[in-house]
């Protein structure tokens, strides 16, 4: 029994020095991506842009984000809400808007078409035709971008080859602890993750809902969104189109806020594992690789089984070092969050929390989304 302890000790020690190798390979995809963003762009593109935002349900803060999109220093843009219902109490907010901000063009469409299982997608695909421009620019409802954000996404398209733009993000948390969880994940971990892909596979291959940027023609040479209309992860899946197409996908030398709201424990890791799970369908290879993400994790679990000896110690004082090093690098070196140094403390609270999901999401492939379970095969949802 003793001797079984001992290695189990011993693969988590070393499981936790492969942590500290990724952390410290995190800190180097931070550090190439802030030097090429210090490079000056010789183009300057700023066509008309057609911005679209598909509403459901309120989101906290969302009033804010909305008019965050009214004052960018950008020369010609419209927004676009679309809903399935016109009773949609967000359009209250749009009416607001239009009220306070009457020389912008901001129109309502009436998306009452069901497309498939992703509604989000059927109203974004029921806009795009009602889109003035040939340029439209797709995010989150609840997004609060600066002034010049049209004015650097759009300027990586001035590259023909570049086929969709799109952007890193950061979570303004509610008061909630799990909530800031969430935050402390995606501006430690997440984002992270995504630098390090980028590096890894010879660029971005995906792109994240915060901010997907592109043309017409591009949108309908690699299917248009009505053939995303029944996948869970439809940015990834409109990033991975893109690729495929041989169009580069360019992250964008902006962040955006994304609001969260104030999740219940419950909540927190339904959403978790909607997350966990729709990666884990898409990428699986890439998702199993995942286990050295939880190198502070399994520097502990190493202490914990085998504490008398020294170098599962000098693991964990390692990857510890270099976990907080990362969170840094991440979280202010990059996405300027606010919040991290606040937060830093549960860094481990959400490691842990991280390395339950994960496990947990080999169980099954069901998901609960807007209070309905399905099941995602090959990305798609299919009902219960």
């Amino acid at each position: 029994m003793e001797t079984l302890v001992n290695m189990a000790a011993a693969v988590c020690a070393l499981l936790a020095l492969a942590g500290a190798a990724y952390y410290l390979l995190c800190v180097w995809a931070v550090w190439k991506f802030c030097r090429e963003n210090k490079r000056v762009r010789a183009a300057q593109f700023a066509p008309p842009v057609s911005v679209l935002k598909s509403l459901k349900g309120l989101d906290p803060h969302m009033y804010a984000a909305f008019r965050s999109h009214c004052v960018f220093d950008y020369d010609e843009y419209e927004l676009l809400f679309g809903a399935s219902d016109l009773s949609e109490p967000a359009l209250a907010l749009v009416r607001r808007l239009q009220q306070e901000f009457p020389q912008r063009q901001i129109r309502i469409l009436h998306c009452p078409k069901s497309l498939g299982m992703n509604g989000k997608v059927s109203t974004l695909a029921q806009m795009v035709p009602e889109a003035k421009y040939e340029h439209i620019l797709i995010n989150d409802s609840d997004i609060v971008a600066p002034p010049d954000y049209l004015q650097r996404v759009m300027s990586a398209l001035a590259d023909e080859g570049v086929g969709l733009v799109t952007s890193l993000y950061r979570g303004h948390a509610g008061r909630s602890v799990p909530s800031r969880l969430e935050a402390l994940g995606l501006s430690t971990d997440f984002m992270g993750g995504v630098l390090v892909a980028r590096e890894m596979e010879g660029g971005v291959k995906f792109a994240l809902g915060a901010t997907m940027a592109i043309s017409k023609s591009v949108l309908r040479e690699i299917g248009g969104l009505e053939a995303l209309a029944d996948y869970l992860g439809d940015d990834y899946e409109l990033g991975a189109r893109t690729a495929a197409a041989g169009y580069k996908v360019e992250l964008a030398d902006v962040v955006v806020e994304t609001a969260l709201p104030d999740y219940t424990i419950a909540q927190f890791w339904s959403h978790q594992m909607r997350w966990a799970r729709n990666v884990k369908d898409r990428r699986a290879a890439q998702y199993f690789g995942l286990v050295v993400t939880f190198g502070l994790a399994w520097g502990v679990f190493g202490v914990v089984l085998a504490p008398v000896s020294w170098w599962r110690w000098a693991a964990l004082a390692v990857v510890a070092v270099s976990r907080f090093v990362a969170a840094l690098a991440i979280g202010r070196g990059v996405l300027e969050d606010p919040y991290v140094r606040r937060d830093l403390w549960l860094v481990p609270v959400r490691d842990f929390a991280a390395l339950l999901v994960w496990l947990a999401s080999f169980g099954r492939n069901t998901v609960e989304w807007r209070g309905i379970r399905f099941r995602v095969r090959d990305g798609k949802l299919k009902p219960l």
